[in-house]
């Protein structure tokens, strides 16, 4: 079987840029993230997406948690931006 490059009249057809993710997508993939990432134990973060920006909130453990977390947070793609929000201290305790 040979396949041959589409043509639409002669031309490559033009392809669009992917949308990029929704809201949830991002909240759930920086979650998911955060939730197997080392370094970081995100029981008591949560994660808030707007226009491609997250938004932390919670209680870490100690201030690498907390650069851990954004670093993560910006790894995944989509997002553009970090907002924290997170508290440095027994976790559950705000």
């Amino acid at each position: 079987m040979v396949f041959k490059p589409q043509k639409f009249n002669g031309e490559e057809p033009v392809r669009s840029n992917p949308e990029p993710p929704t809201e949830v997508v991002l909240e759930t993939s920086v979650a998911e993230q955060l939730a197997v990432s080392d370094g970081v134990d995100a029981s008591s973060v949560s994660a808030t997406a707007i226009k491609g920006e997250i938004v932390l909130s919670g209680t870490v453990g100690s201030a690498e948690e907390v650069d851990r977390a954004i670093q993560v947070a910006l790894d995944v793609p989509g997002v553009d931006k970090v907002s924290v929000n997170l508290a440095i201290g027994e976790r559950g305790s705000i």
